[in-house]
């Protein structure tokens, strides 16, 4: 089962890959008709555009979201695998995790996809749950241990981890669609998007190569300053011609902040549950509730970032980029909790990379 549990995760990398090719494809294709539709109806040299140019965007794109299916389906098989070559959930470890995390976000997107039909939110959050993969295949080990005491107890193991991962997998989609937003409005809010990607790249890069806060926070700034100043330069992302049109072939404005509004209001009680269960689990495990452990109090940061994006949409009215900057600053929160502990150590650093 070990075996197969591996050859699954490989083809739940190698399906998520070839789906956000397809929507890559998909994407320049669509683009490319646009563009000579619009020569041809402003008269240019642009000439008709055939039906067989004309379809291949939308073709590409059925075929990345039926493999996004397939790849959620090679990854449920891991966790079938996993689980009866280990015992138990497969949530112990750094690498389990990262997978389940990967599996998480791949159906969070598709059962998202398959209610909106937004394809277009594929392009930012499939590539999160690549690079999950690849974290986990490059940086961690796929050795199956024994359970340190500490989580010998499969009921909570389970719970705890499961809720955790649909809490994650929702954010993400909130995440994608809070990124599309944001790079169809000001330059200042292009900056700021493609800036927070550049940076959080570099940041995670850097916690998993290097453990020096300082050298990982400079690396992070470097990046979000190099890469809003090439949006600054190029202006490569437009705003939207007018409010509630979509600009480039994405989606409308709009209907991405109903998008993670939704995908929010599924994430925050999982992630509530996380917390609570996570508080009985330690009682048991440690003696306590509550021990300000580096990886408790990030989940207690990022709720309470989700919980003020829900408190300013619900009760103070806030729509648009206001949110979406909360909405950013909560995933990089969720990020930072999976992570953090790498940095400053605690209960939950069982073994380093092996551990989460």
């Amino acid at each position: 089962m070990f075996k197969m549990s591996e050859y699954s995760f490989v083809a739940g990398l190698l399906a998520a890959c070839l789906a956000l090719a397809c929507y890559v494809l998909g994407l320049a294709f669509a683009r490319s008709s646009s563009r000579r539709v619009a020569l041809a109806g402003a008269g240019g040299d642009g000439g008709t555009v055939s039906l067989a140019n004309s379809s291949l965007g939308p073709a590409f794109a059925t075929y990345g979201t039926l493999i996004g299916w397939l790849s959620f389906a090679f990854l449920t098989a891991w966790l079938l695998f996993r689980t009866i070559a280990t015992g138990h959930g497969p949530f112990a470890n750094q690498y389990e995790f990262a997978v389940s995390f990967a599996w998480g976000i791949v159906g969070a997107y598709v059962i998202s996809e398959r209610r909106y039909h937004l394809r277009t939110i594929g392009l930012i959050v499939l590539p999160i749950a690549i690079l999950t993969m690849l974290y986990a295949a490059l940086f961690t080990s796929s050795t199956i241990e024994p359970l340190v005491p500490a989580l010998q107890n499969n009921l909570l193991l389970t719970i705890h981890v499961a809720v955790a991962i649909v809490a994650y997998g929702s954010f993400s989609v909130a995440f994608g669609a809070a990124l599309l937003f944001l790079i169809q409005q000001s330059l200042t809010d292009r900056i700021v998007a493609v800036g927070s990607v550049a940076a959080g790249v570099v940041l995670v890069a850097g916690i998993v190569k290097s453990f020096d806060f300082a050298v990982v926070m400079g690396g992070g700034a470097a990046a979000f300053v190099i890469a809003g100043g090439i949006v600054y330069l190029l202006n490569v992302y437009r705003p939207a011609p007018e409010p509630g049109v979509g600009s480039r072939r994405l989606p409308r404005p709009e209907i991405l902040d109903e998008i993670s509004y939704r995908a929010v209001v599924i994430g925050f009680p999982f992630l509530t549950l996380v917390i609570v269960l996570g508080a009985l689990w330690a009682e048991v495990a440690w003696g306590t509730y509550w021990s300000w452990d580096p990886k408790e109090t990030a989940s207690l940061v990022t709720w309470l970032i989700y919980g003020a994006y829900l408190h300013a949409r619900v009760v103070r009215g806030w729509r648009g980029s206001r949110s979406a900057y909360l909405l950013m600053l909560g995933f990089y929160a969720t990020v930072f909790t999976y992570f953090g502990n790498l940095f400053f150590g605690g209960l939950h650093s069982y073994a380093g990379l092996g551990q989460s």
